[in-house]
């Protein structure tokens, strides 16, 4: 399947072995991983990060082998989701940064383009999220004030 603003398509990449049961050798168990889970969002950790530390600082290799959901599940059943989609701001987060450096790089056309792709992107997800529900109706993304929502 080819990109959405490219015309290529996307190169093959190496694969997980497929596993329904976390390896033997991990000595953790499910207790300490959601404990785990939950005192890292705490911190204000993103589900992504959170398994980041989990393989890399306690030698779990995926939470979702070790308790069968995946990390965004248990933040929801722990009520620690965050007030907006973790999506939504790392894009939102890109384009502020893109829009510092065309301030100062004001020819840049290339950015000037990436920004502009970057925020047709932003308001798609945003309708997606308004047709879920996440969003009021009228919820709309201002990219003037959109670094004052993080």
């Amino acid at each position: 399947m080819a990109r959405i603003h490219a015309r290529r398509r996307g190169q093959a990449s190496s694969t997980r072995p497929y596993r329904t049961q976390p390896p033997e050798w991990m000595v953790h168990d499910k207790k300490f991983v959601t404990k785990k889970i939950e005192e890292l969002r705490r911190q204000g950790q993103s589900t992504a990060m959170i398994g980041v530390i989990l393989r890399d600082q306690y030698g779990i290799p995926s939470v979702k082998e070790t308790l069968g959901v995946k990390v965004s599940q248990i933040v929801e059943e722990l009520d620690l989701n965050p007030k907006y989609p973790e999506d939504l701001v790392n894009l939102v987060k890109r384009a502020s940064n893109l829009r510092k450096h065309l301030e100062d790089n004001r020819k840049d056309l290339h950015s000037k383009r990436g920004l502009q792709l970057m925020e047709s992107k932003i308001r798609r997800l945003v309708k997606y999220y308004k047709k879920k529900g996440v969003f009021e109706k009228n919820w709309k993304y201002d990219p003037k004030t959109a670094g004052l929502l993080l």
